[in-house]
Protein backbone atom coordinates (compact mmCIF):
# COMPACT_ATOMS: atom_id res chain seq x y z
CA UNK A 1 0.00 0.00 0.00
CA UNK A 2 1.09 3.50 -0.86
CA UNK A 3 1.88 5.88 1.85
CA UNK A 4 -1.48 7.80 1.56
CA UNK A 5 -4.08 8.01 4.28
CA UNK A 6 -7.25 6.17 3.19
CA UNK A 7 -10.04 6.98 5.57
CA UNK A 8 -11.76 3.71 6.73
CA UNK A 9 -15.74 2.69 6.36
CA UNK A 10 -17.08 1.04 9.04
CA UNK A 11 -18.58 -1.97 8.55
CA UNK A 12 -22.44 -0.38 8.50
CA UNK A 13 -20.80 2.38 6.55
CA UNK A 14 -19.79 -0.16 3.75
CA UNK A 15 -22.64 -2.17 4.15
CA UNK A 16 -24.70 0.99 3.53
CA UNK A 17 -22.72 1.73 0.22
CA UNK A 18 -22.98 -1.95 -1.23
CA UNK A 19 -26.36 -1.85 -0.99
CA UNK A 20 -27.86 -2.64 -4.45
CA UNK A 21 -29.43 0.26 -6.09
CA UNK A 22 -33.12 0.00 -6.30
CA UNK A 23 -33.05 4.08 -7.85
CA UNK A 24 -31.58 5.71 -10.61
CA UNK A 25 -27.93 6.62 -9.74
CA UNK A 26 -25.08 9.05 -10.73
CA UNK A 27 -22.56 7.37 -13.05
CA UNK A 28 -19.24 7.52 -14.94
CA UNK A 29 -18.00 4.96 -17.14
CA UNK A 30 -14.10 4.63 -17.47
CA UNK A 31 -13.60 2.36 -20.86
CA UNK A 32 -11.03 1.03 -23.09
CA UNK A 33 -13.65 1.16 -25.78
CA UNK A 34 -11.34 0.51 -28.78
CA UNK A 35 -9.67 -2.82 -27.63
CA UNK A 36 -12.55 -5.14 -28.79
CA UNK A 37 -15.96 -4.66 -29.25
CA UNK A 38 -17.89 -5.81 -25.95
CA UNK A 39 -17.69 -1.84 -24.41
CA UNK A 40 -19.36 -0.72 -27.33
CA UNK A 41 -22.09 -2.57 -26.34
CA UNK A 42 -22.49 -2.02 -22.88
CA UNK A 43 -21.92 2.21 -23.85
CA UNK A 44 -24.63 1.77 -26.05
CA UNK A 45 -26.82 0.05 -23.61
CA UNK A 46 -26.22 2.55 -20.91
CA UNK A 47 -26.36 5.93 -23.06
CA UNK A 48 -30.29 4.32 -23.93
CA UNK A 49 -31.44 4.04 -19.89
CA UNK A 50 -30.68 7.38 -19.09
CA UNK A 51 -33.65 7.12 -17.40
CA UNK A 52 -32.14 5.15 -14.78
CA UNK A 53 -28.57 5.83 -15.41
CA UNK A 54 -27.33 9.39 -15.21
CA UNK A 55 -24.27 9.73 -16.41
CA UNK A 56 -22.05 12.23 -15.97
CA UNK A 57 -18.92 11.66 -17.87
CA UNK A 58 -17.21 8.37 -19.85
CA UNK A 59 -13.26 7.93 -19.52
CA UNK A 60 -10.90 6.39 -21.79
CA UNK A 61 -8.90 3.85 -20.28
CA UNK A 62 -5.32 2.90 -22.09
CA UNK A 63 -4.88 -0.65 -23.03
CA UNK A 64 -2.13 -2.67 -25.21
CA UNK A 65 -2.07 -6.74 -25.77
CA UNK A 66 1.59 -5.89 -26.06
CA UNK A 67 1.44 -6.68 -21.92
CA UNK A 68 1.70 -10.30 -23.81
CA UNK A 69 4.23 -10.25 -26.65
CA UNK A 70 7.03 -11.91 -24.77
CA UNK A 71 4.88 -14.16 -23.40
CA UNK A 72 3.33 -15.40 -26.40
CA UNK A 73 6.83 -15.45 -28.10
CA UNK A 74 8.00 -17.64 -25.30
CA UNK A 75 5.31 -19.64 -25.90
CA UNK A 76 5.74 -20.32 -29.17
CA UNK A 77 9.54 -21.18 -28.38
CA UNK A 78 7.89 -23.84 -26.05
CA UNK A 79 6.05 -25.75 -28.56
CA UNK A 80 8.99 -25.31 -31.12
CA UNK A 81 11.24 -27.13 -29.04
CA UNK A 82 8.66 -29.83 -28.99
CA UNK A 83 6.80 -28.74 -25.90
CA UNK A 84 7.04 -28.02 -21.83
CA UNK A 85 10.00 -29.15 -19.88
CA UNK A 86 8.10 -28.14 -16.62
CA UNK A 87 4.56 -26.66 -15.17
CA UNK A 88 5.40 -23.41 -15.68
CA UNK A 89 6.03 -23.74 -19.23
CA UNK A 90 3.45 -26.02 -19.71
CA UNK A 91 1.03 -23.54 -18.19
CA UNK A 92 2.41 -21.04 -20.71
CA UNK A 93 1.77 -22.95 -23.42
CA UNK A 94 -1.74 -23.73 -22.32
CA UNK A 95 -2.84 -20.23 -22.17
CA UNK A 96 -1.56 -19.25 -25.76
CA UNK A 97 -2.33 -22.00 -27.22
CA UNK A 98 -5.26 -21.12 -28.84
CA UNK A 99 -4.02 -17.71 -30.07
CA UNK A 100 -0.51 -19.21 -31.76
CA UNK A 101 -3.34 -22.11 -33.42
CA UNK A 102 -5.25 -19.06 -34.54
CA UNK A 103 -1.79 -17.14 -36.31
CA UNK A 104 -0.69 -20.33 -37.77
CA UNK A 105 -4.00 -21.19 -39.19
CA UNK A 106 -3.65 -17.48 -41.02
CA UNK A 107 -0.09 -18.09 -41.87
CA UNK A 108 1.01 -15.35 -39.67
CA UNK A 109 4.02 -15.38 -37.53
CA UNK A 110 3.96 -14.60 -33.83
CA UNK A 111 6.52 -11.97 -34.10
CA UNK A 112 4.70 -10.20 -36.71
CA UNK A 113 1.66 -9.14 -34.84
CA UNK A 114 1.83 -5.54 -34.33
CA UNK A 115 0.58 -4.47 -30.46
CA UNK A 116 -0.50 -0.34 -30.17
CA UNK A 117 1.24 1.52 -26.64
CA UNK A 118 -1.25 2.37 -24.18
CA UNK A 119 -1.59 5.78 -25.07
CA UNK A 120 -2.39 4.75 -28.64
CA UNK A 121 -5.26 2.45 -27.26
CA UNK A 122 -6.24 5.17 -24.80
CA UNK A 123 -6.63 7.55 -27.78
CA UNK A 124 -8.30 5.11 -29.91
CA UNK A 125 -11.11 4.80 -26.89
CA UNK A 126 -11.70 8.55 -26.53
CA UNK A 127 -12.42 8.37 -30.18
CA UNK A 128 -14.44 5.26 -30.20
CA UNK A 129 -16.62 6.67 -27.11
CA UNK A 130 -17.41 10.01 -29.36
CA UNK A 131 -18.33 7.35 -31.95
CA UNK A 132 -20.77 5.65 -30.18
CA UNK A 133 -21.98 8.75 -28.48
CA UNK A 134 -22.84 10.11 -32.17
CA UNK A 135 -24.50 7.33 -33.52
CA UNK A 136 -26.94 7.68 -31.11
CA UNK A 137 -27.39 10.76 -31.92
CA UNK A 138 -26.40 11.58 -28.35
CA UNK A 139 -23.66 15.15 -28.11
CA UNK A 140 -20.54 13.64 -26.67
CA UNK A 141 -18.78 16.99 -25.38
CA UNK A 142 -18.23 17.89 -22.12
CA UNK A 143 -19.06 14.29 -21.12
CA UNK A 144 -16.10 12.30 -22.90
CA UNK A 145 -12.14 12.59 -21.48
CA UNK A 146 -9.34 11.10 -22.37
CA UNK A 147 -7.25 9.38 -19.35
CA UNK A 148 -3.91 8.12 -18.88
CA UNK A 149 -1.65 7.54 -21.69
CA UNK A 150 0.72 4.56 -19.57
CA UNK A 151 -0.10 2.71 -16.33
CA UNK A 152 1.09 3.22 -13.09
CA UNK A 153 4.83 2.23 -11.93
CA UNK A 154 4.30 3.95 -8.13
CA UNK A 155 1.49 4.33 -6.08
CA UNK A 156 3.15 7.24 -4.81
CA UNK A 157 3.31 8.56 -8.14
CA UNK A 158 -0.91 9.16 -9.45
CA UNK A 159 -1.02 9.84 -13.24
CA UNK A 160 -2.91 12.94 -13.64
CA UNK A 161 -5.68 13.07 -16.51
CA UNK A 162 -8.60 14.65 -17.33
CA UNK A 163 -10.51 11.87 -16.34
CA UNK A 164 -9.33 11.05 -12.97
CA UNK A 165 -9.22 14.74 -12.42
CA UNK A 166 -13.19 15.04 -13.62
CA UNK A 167 -13.77 11.33 -11.78
CA UNK A 168 -12.19 13.85 -8.57
CA UNK A 169 -14.55 16.54 -9.30
CA UNK A 170 -18.01 14.50 -9.58
CA UNK A 171 -17.30 12.22 -6.77
CA UNK A 172 -16.85 15.42 -4.41
CA UNK A 173 -19.65 17.76 -6.08
CA UNK A 174 -22.56 15.45 -4.36
CA UNK A 175 -21.36 14.03 -0.80
CA UNK A 176 -24.71 12.97 -0.16
CA UNK A 177 -25.39 10.86 -3.35
CA UNK A 178 -23.02 8.14 -4.14
CA UNK A 179 -21.06 7.82 -7.80
CA UNK A 180 -20.73 4.66 -9.14
CA UNK A 181 -17.88 4.21 -11.16
CA UNK A 182 -18.01 1.90 -14.24
CA UNK A 183 -14.73 0.52 -15.10
CA UNK A 184 -14.39 -1.82 -17.86
CA UNK A 185 -10.66 -1.72 -18.87
CA UNK A 186 -7.66 -1.34 -16.52
CA UNK A 187 -7.90 0.49 -13.36
CA UNK A 188 -5.48 3.28 -14.28
CA UNK A 189 -7.64 6.25 -13.93
CA UNK A 190 -9.70 5.02 -11.27
CA UNK A 191 -6.36 4.55 -8.99
CA UNK A 192 -5.00 7.81 -10.09
CA UNK A 193 -8.27 9.79 -8.88
CA UNK A 194 -7.89 7.94 -5.64
CA UNK A 195 -4.44 8.72 -4.96
CA UNK A 196 -4.97 11.76 -5.82
CA UNK A 197 -8.20 12.58 -3.51
CA UNK A 198 -8.40 9.45 -0.92
CA UNK A 199 -11.00 10.72 0.68
CA UNK A 200 -13.32 10.26 -2.51
CA UNK A 201 -13.46 6.82 -1.14
CA UNK A 202 -16.81 7.91 0.88
CA UNK A 203 -18.31 9.29 -1.91
CA UNK A 204 -17.86 6.18 -4.52
CA UNK A 205 -18.60 2.73 -5.75
CA UNK A 206 -16.01 1.19 -8.05
CA UNK A 207 -17.65 -1.48 -10.16
CA UNK A 208 -15.38 -3.59 -11.88
CA UNK A 209 -15.29 -6.86 -14.09
CA UNK A 210 -12.19 -8.99 -14.67
CA UNK A 211 -10.46 -12.17 -13.07
CA UNK A 212 -11.84 -15.30 -11.33
CA UNK A 213 -13.88 -15.47 -8.37
CA UNK A 214 -12.10 -14.37 -5.19
CA UNK A 215 -12.80 -18.30 -4.18
CA UNK A 216 -11.01 -20.03 -7.25
CA UNK A 217 -7.46 -21.35 -6.96
CA UNK A 218 -6.41 -20.07 -10.42
CA UNK A 219 -4.20 -17.29 -11.41
CA UNK A 220 -5.66 -14.45 -13.36
CA UNK A 221 -2.72 -14.30 -15.40
CA UNK A 222 -5.92 -14.08 -17.99
CA UNK A 223 -7.52 -11.18 -17.26
CA UNK A 224 -6.45 -8.61 -19.47
CA UNK A 225 -8.31 -5.72 -17.31
CA UNK A 226 -6.41 -7.04 -14.42
CA UNK A 227 -2.98 -7.67 -15.52
CA UNK A 228 -1.97 -4.53 -17.33
CA UNK A 229 -2.19 -2.29 -14.66
CA UNK A 230 -1.27 -4.54 -11.22
CA UNK A 231 -0.36 -2.15 -8.99
CA UNK A 232 -3.81 -0.16 -9.78
CA UNK A 233 -5.56 -3.72 -9.07
CA UNK A 234 -4.36 -4.02 -5.68
CA UNK A 235 -5.14 -0.80 -5.06
CA UNK A 236 -9.03 -1.10 -5.38
CA UNK A 237 -9.00 -4.31 -3.25
CA UNK A 238 -7.03 -2.99 -0.45
CA UNK A 239 -7.51 1.08 -0.04
CA UNK A 240 -11.10 0.29 1.36
CA UNK A 241 -13.17 1.85 -1.42
CA UNK A 242 -16.53 -0.04 -1.81
CA UNK A 243 -16.55 -2.02 -4.89
CA UNK A 244 -18.41 -4.79 -7.12
CA UNK A 245 -16.33 -7.31 -8.45
CA UNK A 246 -17.65 -9.10 -11.25
CA UNK A 247 -15.80 -12.38 -12.35
CA UNK A 248 -15.01 -12.66 -16.14
CA UNK A 249 -14.43 -16.05 -15.66
CA UNK A 250 -16.76 -17.65 -15.97
CA UNK A 251 -19.74 -15.08 -14.71
CA UNK A 252 -19.16 -12.38 -17.20
CA UNK A 253 -17.96 -15.42 -20.06
CA UNK A 254 -22.00 -16.58 -20.34
CA UNK A 255 -22.37 -13.32 -21.84
CA UNK A 256 -22.37 -14.69 -25.54
CA UNK A 257 -23.99 -13.25 -28.72
CA UNK A 258 -23.79 -15.67 -31.95
CA UNK A 259 -24.05 -14.09 -35.49
CA UNK A 260 -27.54 -15.05 -36.04
CA UNK A 261 -28.95 -13.39 -32.78
CA UNK A 262 -27.02 -10.10 -34.25
CA UNK A 263 -28.43 -10.52 -37.65
CA UNK A 264 -31.92 -10.76 -36.26
CA UNK A 265 -32.07 -8.48 -33.24
CA UNK A 266 -28.80 -5.69 -33.95
CA UNK A 267 -28.79 -5.16 -37.52
CA UNK A 268 -30.76 -2.57 -38.77
CA UNK A 269 -31.40 -0.92 -35.44
CA UNK A 270 -30.54 2.16 -35.92
CA UNK A 271 -27.22 3.52 -36.95
CA UNK A 272 -25.76 1.91 -33.76
CA UNK A 273 -27.41 -1.51 -34.54
CA UNK A 274 -25.97 -1.36 -37.66
CA UNK A 275 -22.48 -0.10 -36.20
CA UNK A 276 -22.62 -2.93 -33.53
CA UNK A 277 -23.41 -5.38 -36.16
CA UNK A 278 -20.10 -3.91 -38.24
CA UNK A 279 -18.16 -4.30 -35.17
CA UNK A 280 -18.90 -8.00 -34.33
CA UNK A 281 -18.47 -8.96 -37.91
CA UNK A 282 -14.85 -6.89 -37.83
CA UNK A 283 -13.57 -7.55 -34.62
CA UNK A 284 -10.38 -6.15 -34.45
CA UNK A 285 -9.11 -9.34 -31.93
CA UNK A 286 -10.32 -11.66 -34.72
CA UNK A 287 -7.49 -10.32 -36.75
CA UNK A 288 -4.87 -10.12 -33.98
CA UNK A 289 -5.21 -13.68 -32.68
CA UNK A 290 -6.39 -15.53 -36.31
CA UNK A 291 -9.50 -16.01 -35.37
CA UNK A 292 -11.89 -16.65 -38.96
CA UNK A 293 -15.36 -17.22 -39.89
CA UNK A 294 -18.59 -17.24 -37.48
CA UNK A 295 -20.34 -20.67 -38.02
CA UNK A 296 -20.51 -22.33 -34.66
CA UNK A 297 -19.33 -19.60 -32.90
CA UNK A 298 -19.93 -16.88 -30.34
CA UNK A 299 -17.92 -13.96 -29.10
CA UNK A 300 -18.45 -12.93 -25.32
CA UNK A 301 -19.60 -9.16 -24.55
CA UNK A 302 -18.10 -9.25 -21.27
CA UNK A 303 -18.58 -5.63 -20.02
CA UNK A 304 -22.14 -5.28 -20.18
CA UNK A 305 -22.10 -7.44 -16.95
CA UNK A 306 -20.78 -3.73 -15.28
CA UNK A 307 -24.02 -2.21 -16.59
CA UNK A 308 -26.53 -4.64 -15.66
CA UNK A 309 -26.32 -4.72 -11.99
CA UNK A 310 -27.24 -1.55 -11.38
CA UNK A 311 -29.98 -1.47 -13.93
CA UNK A 312 -30.89 -4.53 -12.33
CA UNK A 313 -28.81 -6.57 -9.54
CA UNK A 314 -31.03 -9.31 -10.10
CA UNK A 315 -29.80 -9.90 -13.65
CA UNK A 316 -26.19 -10.08 -11.81
CA UNK A 317 -26.99 -11.26 -8.12
CA UNK A 318 -24.39 -10.86 -5.61
CA UNK A 319 -22.93 -11.67 -2.19
CA UNK A 320 -21.10 -9.81 0.42
CA UNK A 321 -17.73 -11.30 1.36
CA UNK A 322 -14.02 -9.72 2.54
CA UNK A 323 -12.68 -8.62 -0.05
CA UNK A 324 -9.61 -10.70 -1.13
CA UNK A 325 -5.54 -10.16 -1.47
CA UNK A 326 -4.03 -10.52 -5.19
CA UNK A 327 -0.75 -12.55 -4.32
CA UNK A 328 2.50 -12.57 -6.29
CA UNK A 329 1.78 -15.08 -8.39
CA UNK A 330 -1.90 -13.40 -8.87
CA UNK A 331 -4.13 -15.61 -7.35
CA UNK A 332 -6.36 -14.51 -4.52
CA UNK A 333 -5.60 -15.01 -1.02
CA UNK A 334 -8.17 -14.32 2.15
CA UNK A 335 -6.85 -12.77 4.73
CA UNK A 336 -8.36 -11.73 8.08
CA UNK A 337 -9.53 -8.18 9.10
CA UNK A 338 -10.24 -7.87 5.29
CA UNK A 339 -13.05 -5.02 4.41
CA UNK A 340 -16.25 -6.29 2.49
CA UNK A 341 -16.91 -5.98 -0.91
CA UNK A 342 -19.95 -7.58 -3.24
CA UNK A 343 -19.00 -10.20 -5.80
CA UNK A 344 -21.21 -11.84 -8.81
CA UNK A 345 -21.89 -15.50 -7.85
CA UNK A 346 -23.91 -15.88 -11.51
CA UNK A 347 -25.62 -14.17 -14.27
CA UNK A 348 -28.96 -13.67 -16.21
CA UNK A 349 -27.78 -14.02 -19.95
CA UNK A 350 -31.07 -13.77 -21.07
CA UNK A 351 -32.97 -11.23 -19.23
CA UNK A 352 -29.94 -9.04 -20.29
CA UNK A 353 -29.86 -9.49 -23.62
CA UNK A 354 -33.53 -9.15 -23.96
CA UNK A 355 -33.44 -5.89 -22.22
CA UNK A 356 -30.60 -4.82 -24.66
CA UNK A 357 -32.49 -5.76 -27.42
CA UNK A 358 -35.95 -4.04 -26.56
CA UNK A 359 -33.97 -0.71 -26.20
CA UNK A 360 -31.79 -0.59 -29.55
CA UNK A 361 -34.97 -0.86 -30.64
CA UNK A 362 -35.61 2.68 -29.99
CA UNK A 363 -32.45 3.69 -31.11
CA UNK A 364 -32.17 6.49 -34.14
Amino acid sequence: MPSVDFPALSPEEMQQRLTPPREAVRVVIDTDARNEIDDQFALTWALLSQDKLHIEGVYAAPFSFGIHREDLLQADAIRRQNGPRNQQEARLLERFASWLNGLDSVGVRPEDVRFNTPEEGMEGSYEEIRRVFEKLQQDPDGLTFRGSPGYLESLDRPIPSPAAEHLVERALAEPDTPLYVVAIGCLTNVASALLMAPEIIRNIVVLWTSGYPSGCHRPNDSSFNLVQDLLAARLLFDCGVPHVYLPGFHIGAQLRLSLPEMETWVRGKGAIGDYLYWLYTHNPICEQRGITGHFGRTWIIWDMINIAWLLNPNWAPTDLLPSPVLADDLTWRREPGRHLMREAYDIDRDGIFRDFFRKLESAP
